[in-house]
């Protein structure tokens, strides 16, 4: 019986150590996708820290970083945080709002996420501006306007990266 609880520690504690590097590579990998530390001029090593970058706002250059990293011009991106061009391009010379830079991080997660499972370059940028069946004929990029939206990204996502029907 002790062998079964010391197996079973050991078994949740390997657990909870794959866990944890995910939860890393993942905000390394959203991280990257906002430009990184010299787009958003500072470092970012937990959660908390990119929780607090998005309540003080992100700087204009994560916007022109996400644009250039994701393919998409301004009126798509724009679209796809259901914002105006203009309330973007009014950013120029200050801090992103509280809830577009809260937008923007939930995009660059999902390209971070779409970079994952479908791969570098074209394919990924392809993938997310092509309607979609699963979303019903609406393509993962407007869909993503939403927090429901972007859930069910991810769910698509994660059925193509475990083998599922998408």
């Amino acid at each position: 019986m002790t062998s079964f609880f010391l197996t079973s520690a050991l078994a949740l504690s390997a657990i909870w150590r794959y866990t944890m590097r995910q939860m890393a590579d993942d905000l390394r990998a959203v991280v990257k996708e906002l430009g990184g530390e010299r787009a958003l001029g500072r470092p970012l090593g937990s959660d908390s820290d990119l929780r607090e970058a998005i309540r003080e706002g992100f700087p204009h250059a994560v916007l022109q970083e996400v644009m250039r990293a994701s393919g998409l011009t301004l009126q798509e991106l724009a679209s796809a945080l259901d914002l105006s061009t203009r309330s973007l391009q009014r950013r120029r010379h200050r801090r992103l709002a509280r809830f577009e830079s809260d937008r923007l991080y939930r995009l660059a997660r999902l390209m971070a996420l779409a970079r994952e499972t479908l791969g570098e370059g074209e394919r990924a940028i392809r993938w997310r501006k092509r309607t979609n069946r699963a979303l019903g004929g609406v393509a993962p990029l407007a869909a993503i306007d939403t927090e429901l939206g972007a859930r069910q990204v991810e769910n698509i996502l994660g059925r193509i990266a475990y083998g599922g029907i998408s």
